[in-house]
């Protein structure tokens, strides 16, 4: 029974040191299918960071939100619940702006390329730029 008791002590520090490693990433939302130990939902607690649980059930209010009319959901990461992105101010996603602006930031260098290249003719790199 001792050895019983030293085995999940081990783990109980095992799982100290593993949450302390996420704490340390500075976060404030943190999804876990399954904590083992109320010790670490209170490290957790105790750093102000909210742990999603349940992170199946937010998916799956977040998909029959979808599935509604009028759809503006989406997770809200402040309070890891599902929300209306409407009334949070979120149009788009952070993603898709940031292929957007690649792409254009790609395009732009490929023209400014091109027209630096002495393959142009003389009234193109003259009159444009």
């Amino acid at each position: 029974m001792v050895k019983v008791a030293e085995l999940e002590a081990a783990e109980k520090d095992k799982m100290r040191e593993k949450v302390q490693n996420i704490i340390s990433h500075v976060i404030n939302c943190f999804g876990n299918r399954q904590l083992t130990y109320n010790i670490s939902e209170e490290q957790f607690a105790e750093a102000g960071i909210l742990v999603i649980e349940r992170l199946a059930l937010l998916v799956a209010q977040l998909r029959a939100e979808h599935h509604k009319e009028e759809n503006n959901a989406g997770i809200d990461v402040i309070t890891g619940q599902v929300g209306d992105m409407a009334e949070l101010g979120i149009s788009e996603a952070f993603k898709v702006k940031q292929a957007v602006l690649l792409s254009a930031t790609e395009a732009a260098e490929m023209i400014l390329r091109l027209m630096k290249s002495s393959h142009m003719p003389p009234w193109w790199r003259e009159d444009r730029m």
